[in-house]
């Protein structure tokens, strides 16, 4: 995550945290964000953890920052890292060499929201999106036809978000890393799930 992005998840339950606070415990050796190569930081749900933990500490007990980190230590110990999705970013005129899309094709799919860009550049997914939807094009399917498929992975994701949703509400320690764990377990499940039902609704119709 960026540091905007961890601001974005802190700031409901702190709202006078800014990126200068999150730079200062930063500058501090509270957290340690890793660097990418052109110098921006990198953030996990690991920090996420680690700044919840702080800003409860000075909030509700009015700790200094010294004790805090050595109350960190003891408390959360060395927080497991959470995996992480492989950072890769394209550029449009890179995505459309790597997918094999044309420019017009890939301007339709962001028009009925198969994928987005995020400053500018586009994830592996969004590289996974575009390639399939490539291939489905050989079929006469294009992305007009793929809303269904849109809404129903956003349906998918509203059963996870719901499901997860109390272990966020604890705001104890480790509950973001609970909640992303239980989150990539559930999404997993589901989709053999509906990669199961998909294959018993084609055979159906095919008279298997």
């Amino acid at each position: 995550m960026s540091i905007g992005e961890v601001l974005a998840l802190l700031q409901g339950e702190f709202p006078d945290v800014t990126i200068s606070k999150i730079r200062f415990l930063e500058s501090e050796g509270l957290i340690e964000p890793e660097r990418s190569p052109s110098g921006f930081r990198k953030f996990t749900y690991m920090h996420v953890e680690q700044l919840r933990f702080i800003l409860t500490e000075q909030r509700d007990h009015y700790l200094p920052l010294r004790v805090i980190k050595d109350k960190m230590a003891d408390e959360l110990g060395r927080p497991r890292a959470l995996p992480e999705a492989k950072e890769v970013r394209f550029s449009r005129a890179e995505l459309l060499e790597a997918s094999g899309l044309d420019d017009e094709t890939l301007t339709e799919l962001e028009d009925y929201g198969l994928l987005a860009p995020v400053a500018r550049r586009y994830d592996e997914d969004a590289l996974k999106v575009a390639r399939s939807v490539g291939a489905l094009a050989r079929y006469g399917l294009h992305a007009r036809h793929l809303r269904a498929v849109k809404a129903a992975a956003e349906r998918e994701a509203g059963l996870v978000e719901q499901t997860v949703a109390p272990i966020l509400k604890r705001r104890a320690p480790g509950a973001i890393g609970e909640a992303d764990e239980a989150a990539r377990h559930l999404s997993g499940q589901l989709l053999d799930l509906h990669a199961a039902l998909l294959r018993t609704a084609v055979r159906s119709f095919l008279g298997g």
